[in-house]
C-alpha cells in the first residue's frame, strides 16, 4: 500500500519525504501556504518522488482543461485532480488522450468511480469521512469500488482520501486498497501506541 500525504505544507511534506509516496493538494491546502499556486506544487514535486495531485477551479470541461495542461507541464509527477462531475468526465477523456494523469475527486459512489475509470482516470479517490459524516459506510464504498474496479482492465488505482483516523488506513490496506491519503496528524498518530 502506498501512503500520500494529503496536505500542502512544506514542512509537514519534508518531515515525512522518507515515508511518503506521493501527496494531494487542493486549493484551500494551497491556499493556506500563502505562496503562488505553482510555486507550492513545483516545490512538492522537488520534495517527493510520486504523484503530486493539484487541483483545477474551472467548473467547465474546457476550462479545467485549460488549467491543467499549465499545471501538468511544471514537473512529470504532477496528477491533475478533476471533480466527479459530467464536464469532469469530459475533462478527463481529453486529458487522458494527452498523456496527463488525472485523479478524479469528491467520489462518493461507486457509480461515479466506474464512470472516471471508464473515461481514462489514473486514479480516483472515494471520501470516506464523508460518506460517515452522513451516516453511510465509507469503508463499504472503498470495498464497492475496489470489488467494480477489479472486474475490469480500466488500471485505474483507488486513493482512499478524507481519513480522519489510523483506523481509516488500517481498513483501507485490509480491503487491499492501493493507495490511501492521509493527513499529517493521522500520519504521526500511526506510530503511536498506548502500549
Amino acid at each position: 500500500m502506498r501512503l500520500f500525504l494529503d496536505t500542502a505544507n512544506i514542512d509537514e511534506i519534508r518531515d515525512l519525504a522518507w515515508l511518503i509516496d506521493g501527496v494531494t493538494t487542493n486549493p484551500t491546502l494551497v491556499a493556506k501556504e500563502k505562496r503562488p499556486f505553482e510555486k507550492v506544487i513545483e516545490e512538492i514535486c522537488e520534495l517527493v518522488d510520486g504523484p503530486v495531485s493539484a487541483e483545477v477551479t474551472a467548473l467547465d470541461a474546457d476550462g479545467m482543461v485549460a488549467q491543467a495542461r499549465p499545471l501538468a507541464a511544471l514537473h512529470k509527477n504532477v496528477v491533475i485532480k478533476v471533480p466527479m462531475t459530467e464536464d469532469g468526465m469530459k475533462a478527463v477523456q481529453v486529458l487522458t488522450a494527452a498523456g496527463i494523469r488525472t485523479n478524479v475527486t469528491l467520489v462518493f459512489s461507486a457509480n461515479q468511480a466506474l464512470l472516471a475509470a471508464k473515461c481514462g482516470a489514473s486514479f480516483v479517490s472515494p471520501f470516506v469521512g464523508r460518506v460517515d459524516d452522513v451516516g453511510g459506510g465509507g469503508m463499504d464504498l472503498v470495498a464497492e469500488i475496489l470489488e467494480t474496479l477489479q472486474n475490469y482492465a480500466f488500471g485505474t488505482e483507488v486513493i482512499v482520501a478524507s481519513v480522519r483516523h489510523p483506523r481509516h488506513v488500517l481498513e483501507a490496506a485490509l480491503l487491499g486498497a492501493e493507495i490511501a491519503t492521509v493527513p499529517y496528524t493521522v500520519v504521526k498518530q500511526m506510530f503511536r501506541h498506548p502500549l
